[in-house]
């Protein structure tokens, strides 16, 4: 019986150092919300879970609306921090740590969650989801690194030039037979 996740990256979010959990969509990201919205309109979902991160909700929340879900928060699916929360460093040393951290499970700067954490901590929530929704479309509200070490986890091809080339917002269709990861494929256009 095939189950499918639709991993839907959060849309454009302005940075604000210190509000990561908190932080919402700018206007261009609530406009984006609303074309996901759109594109779930003639899929059946049974199911919506999200990060517990603000953007990632706000991302997700017109398909709640418009199926009549709740959206059920995860706090194991929040984004990975490569680096502590209260670390202020450069884009070019996260986006090298970020690198590194594909090619070494175990790699992240002082503070931060390796790969190999963050798999520990959300492929469990994964797997719970696929058995308690077997069958069922699923829908994931969810950040762009964490979505690529859960896919990473599955299949070794998804990793830092697979994150690199990923948008905000951004929707992957993973379907799965069982807790096999058969295929996937980008519906975001």
């Amino acid at each position: 019986m095939k189950t499918n996740i639709y991993m839907v990256r959060h849309a454009e979010s302005p940075f604000e150092f210190g509000k990561e959990r908190t932080r919402g969509l700018s206007e261009e990201g609530f406009a984006a919300a609303k074309r996901i919205a759109a594109i779930f309109s003639e899929i059946d979902v049974d199911y919506i879970a999200s990060s517990a991160y603000t953007r990632a909700k706000q991302t997700v929340q017109h398909i709640a609306e418009h199926k009549q879900l709740p959206i059920v928060e995860y706090e194991e699916l929040n984004e990975r921090p490569i680096k502590g929360l209260d670390y202020k460093g450069s884009w070019d040393v996260l986006y090298e740590a970020i690198r590194e951290s594909f090619h070494d499970a175990d790699y992240a700067l002082e503070g931060g969650e390796s790969t190999r954490q963050v798999q520990e901590r959300s492929i469990p929530v994964i797997k719970k989801l696929l058995a308690e929704h077997q069958g069922n479309n699923i829908v994931i509200g969810t950040h762009g690194n964490i979505m690529t070490i859960i896919m990473n986890y599955y299949d070794k091809k998804y990793g830092f030039e697979f994150w690199e080339q990923t948008s905000k917002p951004d929707i992957y269709k993973c379907t799965f037979d069982g807790d096999k990861l058969e295929q996937v494929e980008r519906i975001w256009p």
